[in-house]
């Protein structure tokens, strides 16, 4: 069936999401391994009732104390998102990151669960083509460097589909009528975002089906009318929607709720794997899409441009840092002090209109506010500015220009 182990195993703490593939691969544990499995169910708010897993675990001959399930999604947005959000992180400029952050998180917590437990072993359910295995795995060794890490989809003889649902019959693992077929294409969630490749999806020159949506309307279905919505902001983070405190999950499940009914957050995207190959995916990430215009916007008034433009030349690193699977490392850790230093004065709220798939800032007010009307007026203001000492400012600029220049005219250039 596979290669013989290389490492006896004991105890092996699975991320398991009570699915099919999860299934199949908690079976091959015990079959293969013949070692004792500890399962770890995250809700990060994907959306999906988890007790079933609990059930189907059970039903898979694992022991009650053995089954882990835990509601992560508070800690999920505020010590994962929300300082992912304070540097804006785009990766390649575009992509808002939601599968990356999460990975992260699961592994911290099947660490703490085999440390608990004392299991020596961890494993997960990411394939050997994509960057999930990295993340997940640069998790567990920044966290316990001499744990042994289970892939099976590294190690296993599968070649197909049919061969895993055969696999499956033979050990009486339950599998839905939708699961018997081909997967049309893979969908990973969480609070933050829905993602979607595969299959249908492979072929970067085709339009993606209407049926692989889930949490967005079409921008052509969405109200005609827009919604004003207000966010306030204290040092960074997003804490309340129109006067209304709020905690981080429940904040960022509303501006979901925002962005689905008015279209916004889609994003078609071929992306640059860390493995190096070039995939398609669809991503819906409605409530962070609101947010980060509306976290730029509160910057803009209250971050010196220094302080703004330095934060810019670093987000790219940053946002690919998290894509690769260094959340733990010290160059993560250091950019992140310098990003919530930055934030310290970025207190206030933004007003945005929202309409058809489109974010809008239309107002930004804070007590820390740089802006200064009388200063920026075309009018006299009240601030002293005399506009002659611009001359002397363009002089000191240009004197390096100048000199290039005579010396082109010297050589006849």
């Amino acid at each position: 069936m596979s290669d013989q182990p290389q490492k006896r195993v004991k105890k092996v703490v699975l991320a398991y999401s009570g699915g099919l593939d999860t299934s199949i691969i908690l079976k091959w544990l015990q079959t293969t391994y013949g070692c004792e499995v500890v399962t770890f169910t995250a809700d990060l708010g994907q959306g999906e009732e988890l007790e079933p897993a609990r059930k189907k675990a059970e039903l898979l001959g694992i022991k009650p104390e053995n089954i882990f399930i835990e509601d992560l999604r508070e800690e999920f947005v505020r010590d994962y998102v929300f300082p992912m959000f304070r540097a804006n992180a785009q990766y390649e400029g575009i992509y808002l990151l939601g599968t990356s952050i999460a990975r992260p998180l699961i592994a911290k917590k099947q660490i703490e669960i085999a440390e608990r437990v004392g299991a020596d072993a961890v494993s997960h359910g990411a394939t050997g083509k994509g960057n999930d295995q990295v993340r997940f795995e640069l998790g567990y060794y920044a966290l316990k460097p001499d744990v042994t890490v289970i892939a099976p989809w590294r190690e296993w003889d599968f070649r197909s589909r049919e061969s895993l649902i055969a696999f499956a019959e033979q050990h009486q693992i339950p599998i839905a009528k939708d699961k018997r077929g081909e997967a049309p294409f893979s969908v990973d969630a969480n609070l933050l975002h829905a993602s979607s490749e595969g299959k249908v999806l492979e072929d970067p020159a085709l339009d993606v089906p209407d049926y692989v949506y889930s949490r967005t309307l079409s921008p052509e279905e969405a109200p005609d009318t827009p919604t004003i919505i207000t966010i306030g902001f204290e040092r960074g983070d997003a804490v309340s929607i129109d006067g209304e405190t709020l905690s981080p999950a429940t904040l960022l499940a509303k501006l979901n709720e925002l962005g689905r009914a008015n279209g916004i957050g889609r994003l078609d995207l071929v992306e640059n794997r860390f493995v190096g190959m070039k995939s398609r995916g669809m991503y819906e990430t409605p409530g962070g899409t609101i947010l980060l215009p509306a976290h730029r916007a509160i910057e803009s008034i209250t971050l010196d441009r220094g302080a703004a433009h330095l934060k810019d030349e670093l987000m790219p690193r940053y946002a690919e840092l998290i894509y690769n699977g260094f959340w733990f490392s010290p160059e993560r850790e250091m950019l992140q002090a310098l990003i919530d230093k930055s934030q310290e004065m970025v207190t206030g709220t933004v007003r945005l209109k929202l309409y058809k798939g489109g974010v809008h800032v239309i107002g930004r007010e804070s007590p820390n506010s740089l802006y200064d009307q009388d200063l920026v007026t075309f009018e006299e203001g009240a601030v002293a500015y005399d506009h002659r000492d611009a001359a002397g400012f363009i002089k000191l600029n240009a004197l390096r220009l100048r000199t290039l220049g005579q010396r082109k005219r010297k050589l006849g250039a």
